[in-house]
C-alpha cells in the first residue's frame, strides 16, 4: 500500500484495503512460523513466550528496526508517542517455583527407565524462592534494546534535548520487574543520547524524570476494581472453563503420555504440574537461551498446542473477553492515553511545542490484555471454551502472539501537512510489538484522530471506572457479564 493511499483515507472499511492490510498483518504478526532454527515449542508458551518469537529477526540482530511497513510518509510529522509496555523476561514466581520443585521431586522419587528421565533427575533445580518474578538480565536487555529500536524508529520524538528537558514521562507499576524494566528502558535511551558511561553527563543524575513514577491506579487497575476482584479474581467459578479443560480428553492425553514417559503414577500428576513442567522449558529458553533443556524434550508439538490453549483459556476468562468487567476495568488507562493525545493535538493547533511528546507506561500482560479487549482487538466470533479446542486452532486470541515478554502497544500521533481537509491533519497509527496494528473498526493501519475519537466515544464519554467497578451484588458472575 502506497504512502499516499494510506495517508488520505478516513477510517471507513473498503474491501480492497481490508484484503491488503489483512494479508500484511497475517504475514507480519499473526502467524509467525517456527523454522528449523527455532525450538519447536517456542511459540506455544503463551504469556511466557519470548519477544523474539514475534520478531524472529531480533535473534540475529536485537537492534534491527522493522522498517518494512507503511508508516506515514515525510509529509506527516510524529508529534507524540504513547505506549503501554509489558515488563521484560522475568524469573518464575514463588508459586511457580514451588510447583517446579514438586514436579522435579516426583521425578526424583519415581522416575527411571530412560535417558530423558536420567537427564531430568540430574537437572539442577537452580530456581529459588527469592527470585519470585523479578526481572532477569535478559529482561533488562529486552527493555534496553526496545528503547534503542523505538528511538531509532522515531528519532524526532526521542531526542537528547527532550530527555534533558524532562519532556518524557515514564510511568510504572510498583512491581519490581516493572520498575526495573522502566529503568532499563531509560538506560537504553541514555545510551542512545549520551553514549557510555551512562550518567556521565553533568547534571544527568539530578534529572527528576530519570526516576520512574509509580502509578498502580493506571498500570494495575485490576487491583483497584472491586467488582473484578470479587467476581473474577477471587471467584473460583469464574475459571469454570479452565477447570473443565484441565479434565478434558485433550489434557488427559497429555497427562497420560507424560506419566508414561516419566514412570510417574497418573494419580500423582495433574494439569497444573504438567503445565509447570512445560513452563520450565519456557523459562530455560527465555532466561538461559537453552534450546535443548530436558524439560523441552518431554513435550511434542501437539502437547504444546493443548498447553497453550489451557493458558489462553485462563487469559481469555480472567483478562480478556470472558467477562465484561475484565476490559471495562481498564477504562481509566484508555482514557488516560487519549488525554495525552488530546493535549498534544490542542498544543499543536495553537502552534505550541508538544509538552509531553514521549509517554512510556510499564505494566503487565494483565495490563495490556484488558486494554486490547476494550478496544475490540483479537476478538474471535465464538468465545474460547473447554469444548471447542479443535475449533479454535486459528483463533485470534493467542496470548503468546499478543503479549509475550516485553510486548508493547504504541500509539503514534502525526501532523500531516498535505492533508485534504483540516480534520485530516491529525492522524494516528498503532503498533503492537513494533508491527502496524490495523484498527478493528476499519481494518486500516491509519486513522484520522477525530474519527478515532468518534469510534471510541462510548468509552471516552460513558465508561466511568468508579461506576464500572462498584460492586452491586456479591455472588457468582451472572450471564449478563459475558
Amino acid at each position: 500500500m502506497s504512502f499516499a493511499f494510506t495517508m488520505y483515507r478516513r477510517c471507513v472499511p473498503k474491501a480492497a484495503q481490508i484484503l491488503l492490510i489483512s494479508v500484511t498483518w497475517f504475514c507480519s504478526v499473526g502467524h509467525t512460523s517456527i523454522t528449523s532454527d527455532f525450538p519447536r515449542l517456542a511459540s506455544y508458551f503463551g504469556t511466557k513466550t519470548r519477544y523474539e518469537e514475534i520478531n524472529p529477526f531480533l535473534l540475529e540482530n536485537p537492534l534491527l528496526v522493522n522498517r518494512k511497513q507503511d508508516l506515514l510518509p515525510n509529509t506527516c510529522t510524529p508529534l507524540q508517542i504513547v505506549s503501554v509496555i509489558r515488563h521484560g523476561t522475568r524469573y518464575p514466581t514463588h508459586k511457580q517455583i514451588k510447583k517446579m520443585k514438586k514436579m522435579h521431586n516426583l521425578i526424583l522419587q519415581y522416575g527411571g527407565g530412560s535417558d530423558l528421565v536420567e537427564d531430568l533427575r540430574n537437572w539442577n533445580m537452580w530456581y529459588e524462592d527469592w527470585m519470585d518474578g523479578q526481572l532477569v538480565q535478559k529482561g533488562e536487555q529486552d527493555m534496553n534494546n526496545l528503547a534503542l529500536r523505538l528511538s531509532s524508529l522515531f528519532p524526532s520524538l526521542f531526542t537528547a534535548e527532550k530527555f534533558k528537558n524532562c519532556n518524557m514521562t515514564f510511568l510504572t507499576s510498583s512491581k519490581h520487574r516493572c520498575v526495573d524494566s522502566t529503568k532499563a528502558f531509560i538506560s537504553g535511551l541514555e545510551q542512545r543520547f549520551f553514549g557510555f558511561p551512562q550518567g556521565s553527563i553533568i547534571g544527568l543524575d539530578e534529572l527528576i524524570c530519570r526516576e520512574p513514577v509509580v502509578n498502580d491506579t493506571l498500570m494495575r487497575f485490576f487491583d483497584h476494581c472491586e467488582k473484578f476482584v470479587v467476581q473474577v479474581e477471587d471467584n473460583d467459578t469464574a475459571m469454570h472453563e479452565v477447570d473443565k479443560f484441565k479434565e478434558s480428553p485433550e489434557m488427559m492425553k497429555v497427562l497420560r503420555r507424560i506419566s508414561a514417559l516419566l514412570n510417574i503414577p497418573e494419580d500423582e500428576l495433574n494439569a497444573d504440574l504438567i503445565q509447570v513442567a512445560f513452563f520450565t522449558c519456557s523459562f530455560e529458553l527465555a532466561i538461559n537461551n537453552t534450546e535443548n533443556s530436558p524439560w523441552c524434550k518431554l513435550f511434542d508439538e501437539e502437547d504444546g498446542k493443548v498447553l497453550e490453549y489451557l493458558n489462553d483459556l485462563k487469559q481469555y476468562w480472567k483478562r480478556g473477553y470472558g467477562f465484561a468487567i475484565n476490559s471495562r476495568s481498564s477504562c481509566s488507562l484508555f482514557q488516560h492515553i487519549f488525554q495525552h493525545l488530546e493535549t498534544a493535538v490542542a498544543e499543536s493547533k495553537r502552534s505550541q511545542k508538544v509538552s509531553n511528546p514521549v509517554v512510556m507506561q510499564f505494566g503487565h500482560a494483565e495490563t495490556l490484555l484488558p486494554l486490547l479487549a476494550l478496544m475490540g482487538l483479537f476478538k474471535d466470533e465464538k468465545p474460547l471454551t473447554a469444548e471447542n479446542f479443535s475449533l479454535q486452532s486459528e483463533r485470534k486470541f493467542r496470548s503468546g502472539r499478543i503479549v509475550p515478554y516485553a510486548s508493547n502497544l504504541v500509539f503514534v500521533l502525526y501532523h500531516c501537512d498535505l492533508a485534504e481537509t483540516p480534520e485530516d491533519e491529525y492522524q494516528v497509527q498503532m503498533l503492537l510489538n513494533e508491527n502496524l496494528l490495523p484498527f478493528p473498526h476499519s481494518h486500516q493501519s491509519v486513522c484520522v484522530y477525530d474519527d478515532l475519537k468518534k469510534q471510541y466515544s462510548h468509552l471516552l464519554e460513558n465508561c466511568h471506572v468508579t461506576e464500572e467497578c462498584k460492586l452491586l451484588k456479591v455472588g457468582h458472575v451472572s450471564e449478563d457479564e459475558l
